[in-house]
């Protein structure tokens, strides 16, 4: 969606078009169920995060100033009603990954390892970093928009990315050596 065509729903949202909010949230849902699910890691949760989201952005459209996109202000609540729905609800959800191999390739076999080590790792991080480098490297966004959504001036997060990205290496070292000894 163009800056031009997010403009000109808010427009007819502002002047009393309430349905036009419908779709700004068809264009980014998916996006703001996203970054609540990487933050909280719970599909029912994050679902409600992003709806309480869309929600209060469409309560503070008024306040909208458009400096930046609307989608970046826009993931922006969202990922502060993630953070405030994860300190409210403290319970840890487990989540048991059955994987069926059978009959699978090898190299299939290796990415799936790959995989499951890498989210491990992420998993090992703080919500901050982890959420900073799943924006920039997984969703590549631009570090200025990962700047505005996370609230962040620009060289703060390049210093967050590097050393999450450090810090990414060292955890899967370690589980990369305790894997090799349970072999």
């Amino acid at each position: 969606m163009s800056l031009k065509e997010e403009n000109e729903l808010i427009d007819q949202v502002l002047a009393g078009r309430q349905e036009a909010f419908a779709s700004l949230v068809d264009h980014y849902k998916s996006y703001a169920f996203t970054i609540a699910l990487k933050i909280l890691n719970n599909r029912p949760e994050a679902e409600e995060a992003a709806q309480d989201g869309f929600i209060k952005a469409f309560r503070n459209l008024k306040s909208f100033s458009r400096n930046a996109r609307f989608s970046t202000w826009l993931y922006r609540i969202v990922f502060n009603t993630a953070i405030s729905y994860k300190r409210r609800h403290r319970h840890v959800m487990a989540s048991i990954d059955h994987h069926d191999r059978s009959g699978e390739e090898d190299s299939s076999l290796e990415r799936n390892d790959k995989q499951e080590f890498i989210a491990q790792a992420m998993e090992k991080l703080n919500e901050t970093d982890r959420l900073a480098i799943q924006l920039y490297y997984i969703r590549e966004f631009s570090l200025e928009e990962v700047s505005e959504m996370m609230g962040q001036n620009m060289n703060t997060l390049k210093v967050r990315v590097h050393r999450a990205r450090q810090r990414l290496a060292d955890v899967l070292q370690k589980i990369l050596k305790e894997e090799a000894l349970t072999l």
